[in-house]
């Protein structure tokens, strides 16, 4: 049977989400020349060889890959993925960096393991909602199953600790259940159960409560916890409507810290302003409203679902992060995807966006490619 073209808008947004992004890591990273000139050239080597290469041929592959292989092994893909993060654990195998492991030693490379699952839970939870049908919305083969994979992924997480990622998994799993057929009820339970364990965690982890107190109060400690944000909110109220211009940006020399990580928006809205600020959101909205016209044409209901988990996470975690640099909610830590550094969160997304363009094949939509 003859092959269907991918979508042609979905895959523009892709490759502006990554050209854009690109641009405004290189400019970031020039930050780091006041810091160390040989560290920024290992970073931008990286991002480049590690990250941004490997990721367009994933997403070429990935995007000539039918997802049924992915729906025939998502069991072992998640049983693999929670295997790669119980290894971080064992000495010589995981690397610890600012208190937490989250990343496997292989070689002189380290793969954050929790990207894995990420993609690997969103994948098996398609699988397994596909398989359910119309009993997802039953007690036994709907909402117990999510909760086993949500107390499966809390347990691996929390260990690191990554609460960031843990937030993350956790509201694609829901967007999924819902769009499976999944009783809002059950969604409430859940919300209230996740609150009440929030305020735990804010009591036992130190570095959540002061998460939330900064986001109450940025300038409680303006040298301390509340630096990052208050040096954010400097970098964009700079940027004006038009912004300093590329290249130009004040704050990412010595002032906000990670210029190159989560502060990556920050310094983007400071070069590029309003305007520049609001394009690069519309294009995630963008990449956003297509995928998720996908998932509703898809050829089957795991291929939705699997378009549905995918367009979640990666929404979520972009403007997680750039509603951080805003103020809008508590510092999370986690990358602008598409843009800020990080190897395995670009390959991945990379990756799973070819993933998107091959359910696009199947869709019942228009076409242009």
């Amino acid at each position: 049977m003859k092959q269907n073209r991918m979508d042609i808008q979905l895959l523009i947004s892709i490759l502006l989400l990554v050209g854009a992004g690109f641009l405004i890591f290189l400019s970031a990273s020039l930050g780091l020349l006041e810091r160390d000139s040989g560290y920024m050239s290992s970073i931008v080597w990286k991002q480049i060889y590690l990250g941004l290469i490997p990721g367009l041929i994933a997403l070429y592959a990935f995007s000539r890959l039918d997802v049924a292989l992915w729906r025939k092994f998502s069991f072992w893909i998640f049983i693999g993925a929670i295997v790669l993060n119980v290894l971080v654990f064992i000495p010589g195998l995981g690397l610890s960096h600012g208190g937490a492991t989250r990343w496997l030693l292989i070689g002189s490379f380290s793969l954050q393991v929790s990207e894995v699952l990420k993609i690997a839970s969103v994948i098996y939870f398609a699988s397994w909602l596909a398989y359910a049908r119309e009993r997802a919305s039953e007690w036994k083969m709907g909402f117990l199953p999510l909760v086993a994979m949500l107390v499966i992924v809390s347990v691996l997480l929390l260990a690191q600790p990554d609460t960031d990622t843990l937030a993350i998994i956790g509201a694609s799993l829901l967007a999924m259940y819902v769009s499976a057929g999944g009783k809002w009820k059950h969604v409430a339970i859940l919300a209230v159960v996740g609150a009440l364990c929030l305020a735990a965690l804010a009591f036992t982890r130190p570095y959540v409560m002061s998460r939330i107190q900064t986001f109450l109060d940025p300038s409680a400690s303006s040298q301390g916890a509340g630096y990052q944000i208050q040096q954010s909110l400097i970098a964009v109220g700079s940027g004006g409507l038009a912004g300093r211009g590329f290249g130009q940006s004040i704050q990412k020399f010595n002032y906000l810290p990670e210029p190159v990580g989560d502060s990556i928006f920050a310094v983007a809205a400071e070069e590029f302003g309003f305007f520049g600020s609001v394009a690069l959101i519309a294009l995630y909205v963008f990449f956003a409203m297509r995928s998720l016209r996908i998932a509703g044409a898809a050829e089957n209901a795991y291929s939705g679902l699997l378009a549905v988990g995918i367009t979640t996470f990666v929404i979520a975690q972009s403007f997680v992060n750039i509603s951080a640099m805003l103020g809008v909610l508590p510092l999370s830590g986690i990358p602008l995807l598409f843009v800020s550094q990080g190897g395995t969160a670009l390959f991945f997304v990379l990756a799973v966006s070819g993933m998107l363009l091959n359910i696009s094949r199947k869709a019942r939509i228009g076409r242009a490619m």
